[in-house]
């Protein structure tokens, strides 16, 4: 649940959230254009599928548009679909980077909380407390 907070904290808190919501919304509208002036394509379903097969580059080719509305907006959808999917891709590695630093911090405190109460640890704890600090010591040298 923790993990799915940082995913929405990052979407918002970078406004990718409003990018990802304007681009469903210009599909909408650009399948629902294409449904009503392209001849070629009877239903909405069709026009939304063939939305995706541009957006995606899967042009299967089963849904062809003639068109000169169909055609720039299908130019529109895919240069549109570019950025955000670039945008995307940074959200994706940012909250990568928040899992791992949150994870990082949280066995940063437990450690600390370990070293606050070293004396009364036992044997085991000490043992434990030693491979960890081992273990972050040979992490920072191997990161420089």
């Amino acid at each position: 649940m923790k993990k799915v907070r940082i995913l929405g904290r990052i979407l918002r808190t970078s406004g990718a959230d409003r990018i990802i919501y304007g681009f469903l919304g210009f599909v909408a509208l650009s399948a629902c254009a294409i449904w009503l002036w392209e001849p070629e394509i009877a239903t909405f379903p069709e026009a939304l599928w063939y939305c995706f097969t541009a957006i995606s580059t899967i042009g299967f080719g089963d849904v062809v548009v003639h068109g000169v509305l169909a055609q720039t907006l299908t130019v529109l959808l895919s240069i549109y679909a570019a950025a955000v999917l670039a945008i995307f891709t940074a959200v994706v590695v940012n909250y990568f980077q928040q899992i791992v630093s949150t994870g990082r911090q949280e066995d940063l405190e437990a450690f600390l909380d370990q070293v606050d109460r070293l004396p009364n640890l036992t044997h085991q704890e000490m043992e434990a407390l030693a491979r960890q600090a081992k273990k972050w010591n040979h992490h920072r040298i191997t990161i420089r």
